[in-house]
């Protein structure tokens, strides 16, 4: 069950039009730019991308689309 939240209308627009691009729901994409910014505050020497990859490998990792990594192959 979600929270409802206030936020400003320059921010929501904003939100709006990036999940359009990125095929997000609203929800979605401040959840998006949340979650990113929370690891981005804990965590300051990590670079966008290196954080987005992280993320992207955990999806793949969570949706079983991973393999044994094999020493010495």
């Amino acid at each position: 069950m979600g929270t409802a939240i206030k936020i400003s209308d320059k921010l929501a627009e904003s939100a709006r039009l990036t999940a359009q691009v990125e095929n997000r729901s609203l929800s979605g994409q401040l959840e998006y730019w949340a979650t990113i910014g929370k690891i981005a505050t804990e965590n300051p020497d990590l670079s966008f991308d290196l954080i987005h990859e992280i993320l992207v490998a955990l999806a793949e990792a969570e949706n079983g689309r991973v393999k044994e990594y094999q020493f010495g192959s």
